[in-house]
C-alpha cells in the first residue's frame, strides 16, 4: 500500500479549489552547451545533490563541472533530442494532459525542480487561482534524499511561504503502487514478446553510498552491508526509507508479476570517484556475458518517463558497451509514461 505523507490535513468541503502538482527533476531547454550549463548550474549547486560544504561544492562545479561537462552533455542530449523537444518535458506533459482527464475539475499543474517550468511559476499559478488544497506528486517511485527530498523540500518552501498558505498533502514513494506496477509489467510483458531475451537487468538510477546510508540511519536501517546479496533482500519497517531496499524491492515485484526467473538489479549514472551503490551497471554487464548472457532486456524502474538516463545511457551506450563486452542484443523496455494504467494510479494517488 502507498505511503501518504500528509504535511497539512485536507479539508473535506466540497467548495474547496484543489491542484495537484507534478515534481520532475528538470531538462535543459536545449540541447546546446549554454542551455546545460545554465541546468547543470542549478542542478549541481543543490547542497542534496552534492552534499559537500558550500566552498567545496563551489569550487567542484565551477574549476571541474562547468567548464568541460555541458559541452559533453549536451552531445548527448542531442542524440535523443525530438523536434518537438526534450523526451522527459515531452512525456512528463503527457501525464500532465491524461492525469488533467481524469481529474477534472481539479487543477494539474507540472513543476520542474531545476528548470522550468519551475515550482515558483507553479506556486504563482496556486496562489493567482486561489487554490485552497494542493496534493503534490513526486514522480520518484523510490524515495531518496537527492530527488524526492529536494523536489519536496522546495516546493513546501515555496507553499507555505504564500500569504494564504493552502492544506498540503504530499504523496510518497510508491514503488509497491499497483498501477505503477501493473503498468511497467505490461510494458515489460509486450517487450519480452518481441525479444527472446535471456536475462532481465533492472537499472535504477544510483546513489552515493553515503546519501542512502544517512537516509538509513534516519529510519534506523542498515549502515552497511550496500554491496552485499543480501543486503536489500526483503523490505522492513527497519529499512522502508532505504532507496537501495525499495529499488530491490521493485525489482522482485515485476519479477514475480512477469515469472521471472532470469534476473539482477544494478545501479547506472554515478559521477565522481565516491563510491555508489552496487551493483554497477556498466561492470555488471561483463558479469552478465560471463555467465553466458547474450541477449539482454534492460528496465529502468526508477524512472517513470524516457529521458536522458533511459534513453541515451542505457539505450545507446549501455547497449555498446554491452556489445563491446560479448554480447549480442540488448533491448530497453520503455518507462511508464502516459501508460493509461499508470495515469489511472496517478489519479487515484491525488485523490
Amino acid at each position: 500500500m502507498n505511503s501518504l505523507a500528509t504535511i497539512v490535513p485536507l479539508t473535506s468541503s466540497p467548495t474547496a479549489r484543489r491542484a495537484v502538482l507534478l515534481l520532475n527533476v528538470g531538462t535543459p531547454d536545449a540541447p546546446t552547451t549554454p542551455a546545460v550549463r545554465r541546468y547543470l548550474r542549478e542542478f549541481l549547486s543543490d547542497p542534496r545533490v552534492i552534499d559537500l560544504p558550500a566552498l567545496g561544492r563551489w569550487l567542484l562545479l565551477n574549476l571541474v563541472i562547468l567548464p568541460f561537462r555541458p559541452a559533453k552533455s549536451a552531445a548527448l542530449y542531442r542524440n535523443i533530442w525530438r523536434p518537438e523537444g526534450s523526451p522527459l518535458m515531452l512525456y512528463s506533459q503527457a501525464q500532465q494532459r491524461g492525469l488533467q482527464a481524469a481529474l477534472g475539475s481539479t487543477r494539474v499543474l507540472l513543476a520542474m525542480r531545476y528548470g522550468t517550468p519551475s515550482i515558483a511559476q507553479a506556486v504563482q499559478t496556486i496562489a493567482d487561482e486561489a487554490i485552497d488544497e494542493v496534493v503534490v506528486v513526486p514522480m520518484f517511485p523510490q524515495y531518496s534524499s537527492a530527488a524526492t527530498g529536494t523536489a519536496v523540500q522546495e516546493a513546501l518552501r515555496q507553499l507555505t511561504a504564500l500569504s494564504a498558505v493552502p492544506a498540503v498533502r504530499v504523496v510518497g514513494p510508491f514503488h509497491a503502487d499497483e498501477g505503477f506496477l501493473s503498468a511497467q509489467a505490461q510494458l515489460m510483458k509486450t517487450a519480452l514478446e518481441g525479444f527472446d531475451a535471456q536475462h532481465v537487468l533492472f537499472s535504477y538510477h544510483g546513489l552515493p553510498v553515503h546519501q542512502v546510508q544517512a537516509t538509513a540511519a534516519a529510519s534506523h536501517g542498515c549502515h552497511g552491508g550496500l554491496g552485499t546479496a543480501d543486503c536489500c533482500a526483503s523490505l522492513t519497517a527497519s529499512n522502508r526509507a532505504c532507496y537501495r531496499a525499495q529499488c530491490f524491492a521493485t525489482s522482485r515485484a515485476l519479477a514475480q508479476r512477469l515469472g521471472l526467473s532470469n534476473h539482477s538489479t544494478s545501479f547506472q549514472s554515478r559521477l565522481g570517484r565516491a563510491e555508489w551503490i552496487r551493483p554497477y551497471t556498466d561492470q555488471h554487464l561483463k558479469t552478465l556475458v560471463d555467465q553466458g548472457v547474450k541477449r539482454l532486456l534492460v528496465v529502468c524502474p526508477s524512472f517513470v518517463a524516457d529521458c536522458l538516463e533511459t534513453l541515451e545511457e542505457v539505450g545507446l551506450r549501455t547497449r555498446e558497451q554491452f556489445l563491446a563486452v560479448g554480447g549480442e542484443s540488448l533491448a530497453l523496455v520503455p518507462c511508464v509514461n502516459d501508460h493509461p494504467e499508470f495515469i489511472a494510479s496517478l489519479a487515484t494517488l491525488a485523490s
